[in-house]
């Protein structure tokens, strides 16, 4: 029998922080983390598989949340953007990450406690 005191709150995961758990948005902050110099926004594009107008909303939530920092500059009379995570962009994705490790942690657990439960056989290890 489970202790309900004990147990409060264990699978609440308050870190998985709203702004960065978005899939277009994870991998945008990814991908900065993945290339510390930045990125421009073209190259961010491709290897986020988005559209222009879908890329620049969400380095524009991004950017709002003081996780991304976008600088405009013009090479060879063509407008450029490029994207570089901000230190608090890092830090935040960090503890994202540890987040996310956590569930992975109590997922696994799970199985091992009890591998025939419903819902958890795809996570039995092979």
């Amino acid at each position: 029998m489970s202790q309900p005191d004990r147990d409060a709150g264990q699978f609440a995961y308050e870190g998985l922080d709203r702004v960065i758990h978005e899939r277009a948005r994870l991998g945008v902050l990814t991908s900065l983390v993945a290339h510390p110099k930045g990125l421009a926004f073209g190259d961010l594009r491709r290897m986020c598989q988005l559209t222009d107008g879908n890329l620049s909303r969400h380095l524009q939530v991004l950017t709002e949340a003081g996780l991304v920092e976008a600088s405009k500059s013009f090479e060879q009379n063509r407008p450029q953007t490029f994207c570089r995570i901000t230190p608090e962009g890092r830090a935040r994705y960090l503890d994202y990450l540890s987040v996310l490790e956590q569930v992975v942690r109590d997922a696994a657990a799970a199985v091992k406690a009890d591998p025939a439960a419903p819902g958890l056989a795809g996570l039995a290890p092979a």
